[in-house]
């Protein structure tokens, strides 16, 4: 019979539970047909306007709806059946999915200006902010549910691996797509990827609300998951810290220029470098499954975002297609060891009747920073140029670092 420490230590113990692995199944599929999305609209958006600023207004579209509803979706996701939800809310993207294959077709050319096309991918990116705010944390929420406590900080991580290989796959295989079947046939191959989404998630249990509907007031429910936050020292710092970092490190959102007119690598190149940083992100994270961090986390997770800044002021002066894919990989590799510590972090010091609310507010946050930082880095191209703007959310980043070094030392020291 194997021993306690023998189990603790298990890498795949988590695993073994056969509806996290329908759950992490399920958001893999998900995650690479959402990145792979991304991806699309990245290349289509800029070849249809040929103006860097707006890719960043894809994510500004996006971000509006989500950030305005998730304090909200945070009291409704407690209240609710969390599988009906999560099955509703990925549903809902693929009728954007559909819209956006309409939109791709000859007839959509034929019919409409390339300006009047950009408008309506805009509106059908607003409406995937509205389900976003929605759908976008019960992943998080229902892997608690699936597994004992003792076992969550490792379903975290397989957690986030599979977040972080769903994203490298969808971000490669995007470009590749667009390369080899056209706009429209990308749209085509991520509908069909959302539906065996939806059939394998349809395998969880129900999982019925832990909170009583009219229990406490919309309001006061909303304001007990913010204040939660803002008390939690070291939860605050976490998000804070890694916030700053999306925002002002989002070089990603620029690769569609650097790929067509700094590197001249095409759309093969563009889905090399859209996967670099999730490459390296994933190959850290299963590093870190198979050898967890054992002390000073908050230490390592400062001096990893530290050196993600580091990476992207390389990418942004580099003129070399292997030096670019390097620097955004090691990248990759950084915000791999912020992802694990913060989801860590996050799953240990949040109640189950307040996830919801909790990871809500995380969703504004971090999810919410990766659109905010789209369209940061499409503002400042505009006013400074592609390669300064970069540099600039390079430096920025390590501003932020040294900032949370001296306000937040309870981060600095945090351990678990």
């Amino acid at each position: 019979m194997a021993s306690d420490s023998t189990v603790k230590n298990d890498p795949f113990i988590a695993l073994k539970t056969v509806e996290l692995r329908h759950l992490l199944s399920g958001r893999f599929l998900f995650i690479m047909s959402l990145r792979m999305m991304s991806t699309v609209l990245g290349w289509w958006i800029f070849n249809l306007t040929n103006a860097p600023f707006a890719i960043g207004l894809i994510g500004l579209s996006e971000i509006i709806p989500a950030i305005s509803l998730a304090l909200y979706a945070g009291h409704v996701i407690d209240l609710s059946e969390k599988r009906k939800l999560l099955l509703t809310g990925i549903s809902l993207y693929l009728v954007a999915v559909l819209i956006l294959l309409l939109l791709a077709t000859p007839y959509t050319a034929r019919h409409f200006s390339n300006h009047w096309i950009a408008v309506f991918i805009y509106i059908t990116i607003f409406g995937t902010g509205i389900v976003r705010a929605f759908a976008g944390p019960v992943f998080n929420v229902i892997l608690a549910s699936v597994v004992p406590r003792e076992n969550l900080p490792n379903a975290t991580t397989w957690n986030q691996g599979t977040y972080l290989m769903g994203s490298v796959s969808g971000h490669a295989i995007g470009g590749f797509l667009i390369a080899g079947l056209g706009i429209l046939g990308a749209f085509g191959v991520i509908a069909a990827l959302i539906v065996i989404s939806i059939a394998i998630v349809f395998q969880l249990k129900p999982k019925p609300p832990l909170n009583v509907k009219g229990e406490k007031k919309t309001w006061d429910s909303v304001k007990e998951g913010v204040n939660f936050v803002f008390k939690t020292k070291e939860l605050l710092g976490a998000v804070s810290l890694d916030m700053f970092a999306v925002l002002f490190g989002g070089a990603v959102a620029m690769v569609p220029v650097y790929a067509r007119d700094i590197l001249h690598v095409g759309p093969q190149g563009y889905g090399f470098l859209n996967g670099a940083a999730d490459i390296g992100a994933i190959f850290s994270v299963l590093l870190l499954t198979l050898f967890p961090l054992r002390k000073k986390q908050g230490t390592r997770l400062l001096v990893a975002v530290a050196g993600f800044g580091l990476c992207i002021i390389l990418f942004a002066v580099s003129r070399m297609f292997w030096l670019s894919f390097v620097a955004l990989m090691f990248s990759g590799i950084l915000d791999g060891i912020s992802v694990v510590v913060r989801g860590t972090i996050m799953q240990l010091k949040t109640p189950d009747n307040m996830r919801g609310r909790v990871l809500s507010v995380n969703s504004m946050f971090i999810n919410s920073s990766n659109e905010l930082g789209q369209f940061e880095s499409g503002l400042t191209a505009k006013l400074m140029g592609v390669i300064p703007s970069v540099i600039f959310g390079g430096c920025m980043t390590l501003a932020v670092v040294i900032v949370t070094w001296i306000k937040a030392p309870s981060l600095r020291k945090m351990e678990y």
